[in-house]
């Protein structure tokens, strides 16, 4: 509305002119709620209200966890559907005088005005995490989603609503990384370490196209004769100022940015090359990452690095983790019915550590089980671990699977290995992960004898 006057004779006249806004700039169309230009103008009033001595308030950022699992197998509408029960569930757990906005997706946010934070926020965002996680019905589906929360409180944790957003924005990216269906309050640190993070993914992204990436092979050797029987292809990488990047901090962050598929297929094409030069008995095995099981390509691309290579498919071993069955069984399945069509070797990569794996091993053939090194490096020390390790090794022979036992360093290991039956050993004990040229040099210079069968 604006308020415009002019003067009409010897008097004034105001007028009142209503300026209609689209509404699509007030609310959102999909679920009513308001959305981020509203949001932002009201932290901004609040700000102001605090500043003067009014109350306190608090920005509760909101994402759905799963969702992207509905959208991709049930289609968008059935996604729609399920958006608009969750804003009703957002609002009903708010108050009144609170404010709920949808940002976009499935995204939402809460300004929560009241005295008594940082606890009444607390309180909130644990209503949320509880209400947002209860099973809905939406055109006959059951679905199951989550919340993940993050919390900003307001002019401590910042003095304008860009700032508060993007706080609040940085504490809900923890709860994610911390294990989601969780909330979390913003800290200080968190945003050094976000620009800790921009700064890897802006350096992980060059990696490939600066050929910084390289391939380590630790050898697999046969239990009972010690001879080698294959390699498994490791991921490097050399950063020239950062030095040797482990795995464990650029594999999950490439995997959540969209790069393990590009740097996923360099791996496996670049290895079979690799492998092509061995002898015939020796195996070439490649770790997968779930994330490369979600598209349609997967397939393709094995295929067309065994051709390109040369190696018969027999020589390769894909290694998949359980986090690959987990959201989508049934097309992951079918991913790996179609590979072993081709041929290709299928082991269950870290068995043990997962919550499902004897129910996937009834689903789908594995070739072969590789137990966790966790296991295997306690089992001197451990009953437990021993009984596991026995336990994994009897399965797989029931089953007609081989066995692979990760993480071998001591001979006192290794005899216990053996003496269980176990088919195949690898860790440092029987060889670190060396160059390719390392690898070449090794198999192709041992004896016929020494080479496994």
């Amino acid at each position: 509305m604006s308020l415009h006057r002019r003067v009409h004779g010897d008097g004034w006249l105001l007028e009142l002119h209503l300026v209609a806004r689209p509404a699509s700039t007030i609310t959102d169309a999909l679920t009513g709620l308001v959305g981020r230009d509203e949001l932002r103008r009201r932290i901004s009033a609040q700000l102001g209200s605090t500043h003067r001595g009014g109350e306190g308030f608090a920005i509760l950022c909101v994402d759905l966890d799963r969702f992207k699992a509905v959208n991709d197998t049930l289609g968008h509408p059935v996604g729609d559907a399920l958006l608009k029960k969750v804003a009703d569930r957002l609002v009903k757990a708010a108050r009144q005088e609170d404010l709920v906005a949808r940002l976009g997706g499935d995204e939402f946010a809460i300004v929560q005005v009241g005295t008594g934070q940082p606890e009444a926020a607390e309180a909130l965002a644990a209503r949320l995490v509880d209400l947002v996680g209860r099973t809905y019905v939406v055109d006959g589906h059951m679905l199951n989603v989550g919340a993940s929360v993050g919390v900003a409180i307001g002019s401590a944790n910042g003095r304008d609503a860009d700032t508060l957003l993007k706080n609040a924005d940085l504490a809900l990216y923890r709860a994610k990384e911390d294990g989601r269906g969780m909330f979390r309050f913003f800290e200080p640190g968190m945003d050094a370490k976000m620009q800790a993070r921009r700064s890897l993914e802006i350096d992980l992204r060059r990696a490939l196209a600066l050929k910084e990436f390289d391939l380590a092979y630790q050898p697999q050797v046969s239990a009972d004769g010690g001879g080698v029987t294959g390699f498994e292809a490791l991921l490097r990488w050399k950063h020239p100022e950062r030095g040797m990047v482990s795995p464990v901090d650029f594999i999950p962050l490439a995997e959540e940015i969209g790069l393990i598929g590009p740097i996923g297929e360099w791996v496996l094409r670049t290895a079979c090359a690799e492998a092509a030069r061995w002898p015939d008995n020796i195996t070439l095995a490649v770790n997968l990452s779930p994330v490369q099981f979600r598209g349609a390509k997967l397939v393709t691309i094995v295929t067309s690095a065994l051709a390109h290579s040369g190696l018969p498919a027999g020589r390769l071993e894909l290694e998949i983790t359980e986090g690959a069955l987990l959201d989508n069984t049934d097309a992951v399945l079918s991913v790996l019915n179609a590979l072993r069509e081709l041929g290709v070797s299928i082991s269950m990569d870290d068995f043990g550590t997962g919550y499902s794996s004897l129910s996937y091993l009834q689903k789908f053939p594995f070739t072969k089980i590789k137990i966790d090194q966790s296991f295997v490096r306690q089992m001197e020390e451990s009953a437990d671990c021993s009984a596991i390790v026995r336990a994994v090794i009897a399965l797989g022979r029931s089953l007609g699977m081989k066995t692979t036992a990760e993480g071998v360093e001591t001979e006192g290991q290794r005899e216990r290995i053996r003496a269980e039956g176990c088919t195949e050993i690898q860790g440092y004990l029987t060889g670190k992960p060396m160059c390719a040229a390392d690898a070449a040099t090794l198999v192709c210079n041992m004896a016929p004898e020494g080479l496994a069968r």
